[in-house]
């Protein structure tokens, strides 16, 4: 099958001819005669088999029979990432190179004013994160009751950012009478309950089962103890003679931490991850694309629809707490049919996740067979330095003690012993009442954490007076 087959106008099949693109993926020959159709669409398939291409195509073709009007889109894609938002943005431009459609990208970490005036010309298509959609609608500057097509992409990944309660909201705000269209790599229960809120009488497509990998992908092993993964990555990177690689981590800490590590052994590294400013992460991915930088360590903010060309080498430092997410990061390799390897380094802390992983993927995961590795395990016992930075405190201590430091008499142990337990025991509190002047003693002294608030540390004296009786006082 080719593209001329789907019913494509002749304007976009010359922009796919121009962009290499001949035979269409499964998904892609599957929905783009759906959503052509006006079927509302779930379509869940691996990532990297074009999902972005298989509703951009066909939603170009619709649009171009139309005008949009001021502060008003007839289209809504909504993308969980800035970068995924950017990305489809770019396939805009490529498949619509023929076209004259208009489109806005509303993403965080850029300035309002621009995105304003091309709000206020009006788009075809908008392109956005929920958080910055919400900021414009609630600030006046964009009407969403003449979208005719949503399209919410990586579902999952909405729900695993909390972003659903926002979706709900867009939603409620869009025309009842739309075209929804919801694509995801994987689709658990929750998403599938999404599906049939926002849907009406979808037409499902699943090329593949859920949350499985492309072939083209080899995939490996290896277990380390923790301490140790990051010689065990740069051994892996001289071995596998790597020339670009995309590292994943699960914290953002650890991302700065390895990129650091990496370039102090010389190694072109560097971060991206979701705490750093738009521009810096735009920038810092654009290199990479570029091949100005080798090796990228990534938080799941790169894990998610990411299209770079020529990436051979996908790494996990460490496994995903979520299963489904190691689906998407290997899948940043072997995409379009190229082939690709993902490796996973495995330490002990790291096995529950694993075993989350095997699950999901129904078979085991090969370890990598690699004779020239080697890595000096640590013994089970703890070193002493590690001993040494954390000494047990001294009532802890066994009963021993070292010749200088006798042991009292056994006759005097437990008059002193009765000494100190009199000395640390603190007396019953009393109820206050009125002393007799012939009582000197003075009234103890409690520390001052466990003073009253008010009366302070003394008694006033005219507490201390006896109490009259009703004649007396009379």
């Amino acid at each position: 099958m080719n593209f001329s087959d789907l019913g494509l106008s002749p304007d976009l099949l010359r922009a796919i001819a121009d962009a290499g693109y001949e035979t269409p993926t499964p998904i892609q020959a599957q929905a783009i005669p759906e959503i052509l159709a006006r079927h509302d669409v779930v379509g869940c398939a691996q990532t990297g088999t074009g999902k972005t291409a298989s509703f951009t195509l066909p939603m170009i073709q619709m649009l171009a029979a139309g005008r949009a009007r001021a502060r008003m889109s007839r289209s809504l894609i909504l993308e969980p990432t800035r970068e995924l938002a950017t990305q489809v943005a770019e396939n805009f431009q490529v498949y619509g190179k023929y076209n004259k459609l208009s489109m806005a990208l509303l993403i965080g970490g850029v300035a309002y004013g621009d995105q304003d005036k091309k709000l206020d010309r009006g788009v075809d298509v908008l392109i956005a994160t929920p958080g910055r959609l919400l900021d414009h609608f609630e600030r006046g500057r964009i009407l969403l009751n003449d979208v005719r097509t949503l399209v919410i992409d990586e579902a999952d990944r909405m729900l695993d950012m909390g972003f659903i309660p926002d979706v709900e909201r867009i939603v409620g705000l869009l025309p009842p009478s739309r075209q929804t269209l919801l694509f995801s790599a994987t689709m658990p229960p929750e998403i599938r309950r999404l599906a049939n809120a926002f849907l009406t009488n979808p037409k499902t497509i699943s090329v593949a089962p859920p949350a499985s990998p492309a072939e083209t992908v080899t995939q490996a092993l290896v277990f380390v103890e923790a301490e140790m993964k990051r010689e065990v990555l740069r051994q892996l990177l001289g071995s596998e003679n790597v020339k670009t690689a995309l590292i994943f981590c699960n914290r953002k800490r650890d991302v700065d931490i390895l990129a650091r590590s990496l370039k102090r052994h010389g190694y072109n590294a560097a971060a991206l991850h979701g705490d750093m400013p738009q521009d810096r992460r735009t920038e810092t991915l654009e290199s990479f694309k570029r091949g100005e930088i080798s090796l990228l360590v990534a938080s799941d903010v790169a894990a998610r629809g990411l299209d770079i060309d020529e990436l051979p080498h996908v790494f996990l430092f460490d496994v995903p707490i979520h299963a489904e997410d190691y689906i998407h990061r290997i899948g940043r390799t072997g995409r379009a049919g190229r082939s690709g390897k993902a490796i996973t380094l495995v330490s002990p802390e790291d096995r529950r996740h694993l075993s989350g992983v095997v699950r999901m993927l129904g078979k085991d995961i090969p370890l990598l067979e690699m004779p020239g590795l080697k890595v000096e395990q640590p013994t089970a016992a703890p070193p002493p330095a590690k001993a040494e930075d954390h000494p047990p405190a001294k009532r802890a201590r066994p009963p021993s003690r070292s010749p200088r430091q006798p042991r009292p008499p056994a006759a005097e142990k437990p008059a002193q012993a009765e000494v100190k337990r009199t000395a640390a025991a603190p007396e019953p509190r009393q109820p206050q009442r009125a002393a007799a002047p012939s009582e000197s003693r003075p009234p103890k002294r409690r520390p001052a954490e466990e003073a009253d608030g008010g009366l302070g540390d003394h008694v006033p004296a005219f507490l201390l007076r006896p109490v009259r009786g009703p004649k007396a006082a009379a």
